[in-house]
C-alpha cells in the first residue's frame, strides 16, 4: 500500500513539472490556490459494527453429509389402513367331532300306512330272488352236462377253488365232493373230466384229521378200493393232506389250499 502511494506522488511531481515547462507555469500560479492534489491518507481506525443486513440468497445445496449413528427406537405408531384381502389358503384337516347336539323337534305325524306285512313280503321276495339267482348259476353249469349211475349224479364244477371251498360249495346244493368207491366210479369221473378238457380236479378224500389215514369226505373209512399213482401218496413238503384224480384215473395227494375245479356227488332220491 505505501509503495503504491510513493508512485502516485512520483506521477504527480512529473505532470507538475511538464506544465511548468510547457508555458503554463503562470497559468498554474494563478490558478494554484484552486488545484487540489487528492492524496490517500493513512488507513483509520476500524468504525463500529452496523446494523445486520438482509439475508442473502439461499446457497446452493452442498454435499450429502455423512450417514449418522441409529437413533433410538421411535414410539409405535397409529394403526393403519386394512391391507387387500390375501388369497385362500389350502383346505385345513378335519377337527375333531363336536358334542352331540340337542334332539331336533319332532316332525309332523306320517300318513298312516298298513306297511308291516309288505316289508315282510318284500323281505321275503328279496330271500327268494338270492336263492334264485343262485340256484340259477348252479343249474347253468348243470346243463354242460352231467355223469350219473345208479344211485348218484356227478357235475364238474368248472370253477377253481380250494379244497374246503370246493366241499361247502357241494354241501350248499345238497351233496358233497365225489368219492370214487369203486373202479366203475372212477372211471367214471376220469372219464368227465377228461371230456371237458381238464387235467385233474379234486375229489371228496383227505387225511386232515390223522396223518395217512385218508377218509372220504362224508367221514367213511377208505375200504380196499383205491387208485393211487406210483410213489403216492408221499406228503411232499409235509402238507399234502387232500387229493386230486387227473385224467388218467389215478390219484394224487396234494396241499389242500392250492385251487382247482371240483366234482360234485349227489344222492338221486335227493335232487
Amino acid at each position: 500500500m505505501r509503495s503504491d502511494l510513493v508512485f502516485l506522488v512520483s506521477v504527480i511531481s512529473l505532470t507538475f513539472l511538464s506544465l511548468l515547462r510547457s508555458g503554463y507555469a503562470q497559468h498554474i500560479a494563478d490558478e494554484s490556490c484552486s488545484v487540489q492534489i487528492l492524496v490517500p491518507g493513512l488507513k483509520g481506525e476500524a468504525g463500529e459494527k452496523g446494523e445486520k443486513g438482509a439475508p442473502g440468497r439461499p446457497g446452493r445445496v452442498g454435499p450429502p453429509g455423512e450417514k449418522g449413528e441409529v437413533g433410538d427406537k421411535g414410539l409405535k405408531g397409529s394403526i393403519g389402513r386394512h391391507g387387500k384381502i390375501g388369497p385362500i389358503g389350502s383346505k385345513g384337516e378335519k377337527g375333531d367331532d363336536g358334542d352331540i347336539g340337542p334332539p331336533g323337534p319332532n316332525g309332523d305325524p306320517g300318513i298312516p300306512c298298513e306297511c308291516g306285512q309288505l316289508r315282510t313280503a318284500i323281505g321275503k321276495m328279496d330271500n327268494q330272488v338270492t336263492l334264485l339267482t343262485t340256484e340259477l348259476k348252479f343249474i347253468k353249469k348243470a346243463v354242460a352236462g352231467v355223469r350219473e349211475t345208479d344211485n348218484k349224479t356227478y357235475l364238474l364244477v368248472k370253477e377253481e377253488k380250494r379244497y374246503m371251498d370246493a366241499q361247502l360249495y357241494c354241501q350248499g346244493r345238497g351233496g358233497t365232493l365225489s368219492m370214487p368207491k369203486d373202479e366203475s366210479t372212477n372211471s367214471l369221473i376220469a372219464s368227465y373230466i377228461s371230456q371237458a378238457g381238464l387235467s385233474r380236479v379234486f375229489i371228496g378224500i383227505n387225511d386232515l384229521e390223522k396223518e395217512g389215514s385218508f377218509v372220504y369226505s362224508d367221514r367213511t373209512p377208505m375200504q380196499t378200493f383205491n387208485k393211487w399213482s406210483n410213489g403216492e401218496p408221499n406228503n411232499a413238503y409235509d402238507e399234502e393232506d387232500c387229493v386230486e384224480i387227473t385224467a388218467s384215473g389215478g390219484w394224487n395227494d396234494v396241499a389242500c389250499h392250492i385251487t382247482m375245479n371240483f366234482v360234485c356227488e349227489f344222492d338221486k332220491e335227493n335232487v
